[in-house]
């Protein structure tokens, strides 16, 4: 830095005139010659001048940058992860720990770099966690100790005894605005299967919670819902849909809405159109427009028109909004098996609610009422379509 600087200020004497020609010891003015000197390399030397200032500038910058990352928490080629993560652990500085594992070169799962927790007994094991888990809260951004939850995730998930501190990890994992990996589902839907064999039932192990300081909550049985479905444990998600109540966490929309795709996923319509009823007379829920579009959709697929409009007209009479997307299906399904008069029940409906069928689906439903010998119905059907151009 000190020999840019003196670059620059070289620089600078140069074009302000300060170097003179010598000549014997006497001092003279620049010659002609030397001020076409100056003025040719005039241009060229400011450039150098600013490139030398940007060039000092950056060393200044750099230095500062030198200084940040000397604060910061390394591991040392002679000290594995664990090892530092241990010895956070012991000086209680749980903080340090994202930090650790960000800056670590080291692949934080393998090994995993709390297996040293193995070596405590279980009360003494969850202790520590839950003291990991409260330094974390105030941490700023909340996504930081991101990878230390995935960690304390999935070395409790594979632990011998991992409920219900994998249910609380997976709480402070949510609410600091994370999601575990994909591959948690897998461990988590077994862990629990495993408990539910042991006749356990859901409010049982989720109010387990409590004996640690934690609290079921929505978000948390959300994502074990979630995880149930992603492994086809379909039957086991509605059992936790159905019993998380008993355990204080009321389902959301999040809750139904996940349940009632993975059966329209599957094409189980039945199922999917009695929990949507369900959740909308029973519990006082409005389902999302995309959860109404799965449904409809695979009764469309099923060729189950009559269950499809049927379900259209309870939502709207329950006063529950139904896009266009929704309608589009199942007038789309009924066009396909011919059902013209269903068809043009869904488009009246369509039209009360200000949407207007695609001139294509119009032009088939008034042709459709026709070949059928339903020309009146037809004309009041073209009449609606005139009333709304209009």
């Amino acid at each position: 830095m000190n020999l840019s600087c003196g670059f620059l200020l070289m620089v600078e004497n140069h074009l302000t005139g300060e170097h003179s020609i010598s000549d014997g010891g006497a001092r003279r003015s620049p010659s002609r010659s030397s001020s076409l000197f100056h003025l040719r390399w005039d241009l060229p030397c400011k450039r150098m001048v600013i490139g030398a200032a940007n060039i000092c500038k950056s060393l200044v910058i750099f230095r500062h940058c030198l200084q940040h990352l000397s604060t910061l928490p390394l591991v040392s080629s002679s000290q594995t992860l664990e090892q530092a993560v241990k010895a956070a652990v012991e000086s209680k500085d749980y903080k340090q720990i994202p930090e650790l594992l960000i800056s670590s070169k080291e692949p934080c799962q393998n090994p995993n770099p709390f297996s040293f927790l193995s070596t405590f007994s279980q009360s003494r094991r969850i202790q520590i966690i839950d003291d990991i888990l409260q330094s974390f809260i105030p941490l700023r951004p909340r996504s930081r100790p991101k990878i230390a939850y995935a960690c304390l995730l999935s070395y409790t998930l594979q632990s011998p005894c991992p409920l219900p501190l994998a249910l609380a990890i997976i709480q402070r994992t949510l609410r600091s605005g994370c999601v575990p990996a994909p591959q948690m589902h897998l461990f988590l839907s077994s862990v629990w299967m495993k408990h539910r064999c042991q006749s356990r039932s859901v409010s049982d192990i989720l109010l387990e919670m409590q004996s640690i300081g934690y609290h079921p909550d929505c978000g948390t049985c959300n994502y074990l819902i979630s995880s149930l479905c992603a492994v086809d444990q379909l039957a086991e998600a509605v059992k936790v849909l159905k019993g998380m109540g008993r355990a204080g966490c009321i389902p959301d929309l999040e809750s139904y809405g996940t349940v009632i795709g993975a059966m329209s996923t599957i094409r189980r319509t039945a199922d999917a159109v009695e929990m949507m009823k369900e959740m909308v007379a029973k519990v006082g829920l409005m389902p999302r427009q995309g959860t109404i579009v799965k449904v409809a959709a695979a009764l469309r697929a099923n060729r189950e028109m009559w269950k499809a409009v049927e379900l259209i007209e309870f939502l709207e009479r329950e006063g529950c909004p139904v896009g266009f997307e929704s309608y589009e299906a199942v007038v789309d399904g009924c066009l396909e098996r011919r059902e013209y008069i269903l068809a043009a029940k869904v488009v009246m409906g369509m039209t009360k609610n200000g949407f207007i069928p695609y001139i294509r689906v119009r032009q088939k439903v008034v042709e459709g009422l026709a070949s059928v010998g339903e020309e009146k119905l037809a004309c009041v059907v073209r009449q609606r379509f005139v009333e709304l151009r209009s």
